[in-house]
């Protein structure tokens, strides 16, 4: 019989062949079975100067050796293999302060895994351990794993699903203490070795079907249990991608589906959320067409334009789908005639002097990561060349639509009284010349919101359009858009500006009688 060591009593072979007082020495491990094992075992003359290793049923040296007293020239890996029977010692990583304690020691999450594993094992003796976590399921895994000789104080990352940066660790204690005292973030480790024919299934997010515009609120309602959560109102991913949770920075806000009806969020992500779910500052996009968005519906709305049946029908020939509001008198009623008239909680509203172009695919989607808002998209002006929001084609949110009651307030645009955003690209041409009462009307009601917006301490860019349209206009009804813009001019002045006598222009009758009263009756017939 042959002296024994097992191989975490000892410092290194050579300190055991030093201590042994026989002709060879055997080197075990304890996590290894050797209740069949013949540790009687000895080589034969010609191989007696050889170091001889078992594999385990995980690597082709698993832990065993015989080695000669007066030491070995050579490695002999020719032997059935011992089979592992243990795991090494468990901190398991609680996600979730109510779930099961799994581990030897058992440890709450907190912020990013270095740290939190760097916390735990300083108070243990530990040389190997397994690092689990509560998120994710071991039924089938096999603990008895060990990594080669070689990659001993590596430290070994088995993948989450198809996260490479996974929830799983095998750790040489030691080393692992050593080296991460001198690195920021555990993706700085020196020696990771990513195992890639091993992979431990993370349960299922929670999922969150909410209701509202705004994922904001969702995320503000809901009590995060697990990491990471779903939020979805349509579809929803069976599989959805897997999130690396090894630090902050990695647990980003990833939306499924254009305009994020689907989104994973983790639960870091409440404790920055003020307005917007983009107060958080990692979110990644890249997978954002996972899930098809949703389509939005396409009203026009018209009022006795001479143009409008012409417009219509281009529109319906780009947009099939499109509705149709007709004859609803004053703006704001109109708006929400076609709110009332949409099944999406936003609708593009393309109005009767809009001659859409046939680039634009009514393909944009709202953004759900902000606030509710409407969308406009530019307009290019048929008699001045200016590309803005005018006359233009808007994304409506729905719900703001039928909430805004302009009598009561100040803004003399229906759009820019509730929050908006402006989307560089331009969607339409302005077609409002085709007769001269369409015209006048157009540049009169235009003019007086630029001179609003310029009262209110506008930039130059507003400055510049109140400026041409005023002086430029080339096409047909040239003048009746120049003496429109001038009239409003002269018109808001001579009302010092009041807001309540500035939005009588949001009534068609009213605009007619003012009209009426400047241009004397055999004009005012003229163009009726």
């Amino acid at each position: 019989m042959f002296d024994v060591f097992y191989k975490d009593q000892i410092n290194s072979i050579e300190d055991a062949c030093k201590l042994s007082r026989t002709r060879y020495l055997w080197i075990l491990d304890k996590h290894t079975d050797y209740s069949d094992f013949d540790l009687a075992w000895e080589p034969p003359p010609w191989e007696a100067h050889q170091c001889h290793v078992w594999p385990s049923q995980h690597q082709a040296h698993g832990g065993t050796m015989l080695v000669p007293k007066q030491g070995a020239t050579e490695k002999n890996y020719n032997h059935k293999p011992v089979k592992r029977t243990k795991g090494a010692h468990r901190l398991h990583i609680k996600h979730t302060a109510s779930s099961k304690n799994e581990g030897d020691v058992n440890t709450r999450y907190i912020s990013n895994y270095m740290d939190t594993m760097r916390r735990a094992l300083r108070k243990t003796d530990w040389e190997y351990c397994w690092v689990t976590s509560d998120i994710c399921t071991y039924t089938d895994f096999d603990f008895t794993w060990h990594p080669s000789e070689w990659q001993q104080d590596m430290l070994h990352v088995f993948a989450s699903n198809e996260q490479k940066f996974g929830d799983t660790f095998y750790v040489h204690v030691p080393s692992f203490l050593e080296k991460t005292g001198k690195i920021e973030v555990l993706e700085w480790f020196e020696t990771l070795h990513f195992v890639e024919d091993i992979t431990v299934k993370r349960y299922m997010y929670d999922t969150v079907q909410y209701t509202s515009d705004s994922l904001l609120d969702a995320v503000w309602n809901h009590n995060f249990e697990q990491p990471v959560a779903l939020f979805y109102r349509g579809n929803k991913m069976v599989m959805p991608p897997t999130i690396s949770l090894w630090q902050e920075r990695t647990k980003t806000v990833v939306p499924l589906s254009e305009g994020g009806e689907c989104t994973l969020v983790p639960r870091e992500t409440k404790n920055h959320l003020k307005t917007q779910i983009y107060d958080y500052p990692w979110i990644d996009k890249t997978k954002k067409n996972l899930i098809p968005g949703n389509v939005c519906d396409v009203v026009f709305i018209s009022n006795g334009e001479s143009m409008a049946e012409r417009h219509w029908q281009i529109l319906k020939d780009i947009c099939p789908r499109a509705k149709r509001v007709d004859g609803v008198d004053g703006r704001d009623r109109a708006y929400k005639a076609a709110a009332e008239l949409s099944n999406t909680d936003w609708f593009y509203a393309v109005f009767a002097k809009t001659e859409v172009l046939p680039t634009f695919k009514f393909d944009f989607v709202a953004d759900r990561l902000q606030q509710p808002k409407h969308y406009i998209f530019y307009s290019r002006n048929a008699l001045n060349g200016l590309e803005y929001g005018s006359m233009n084609i808007d994304l409506y949110n729905k719900q703001l639509v039928l909430d805004t009651h302009i009598e009561e307030g100040s803004m003399l645009d229906f759009t820019l009284s509730k929050l908006h955003a402006v989307i560089p690209v331009t969607a339409s041409i302005a077609q409002f010349n085709t007769d001269p009462w369409v015209t006048w009307r157009s540049a009169f009601r235009e003019v007086i919101k630029l001179q609003q917006e310029v009262d209110a301490g506008a930039g130059p860019e507003i400055q510049y359009r109140l400026k041409v349209w005023c002086e430029r206009a080339d096409g047909a009804n040239a003048d009746y858009c120049l003496a429109g813009a001038n009239d409003a001019l002269e018109f808001y002045h001579s009302v010092n500006a009041d807001p309540k006598e500035l939005q009588k222009s949001f009534h068609w009758e009213w605009i007619k009688q003012w009209y009426y009263n400047k241009y004397q009756r055999e004009i005012w017939l003229e163009v009726v």
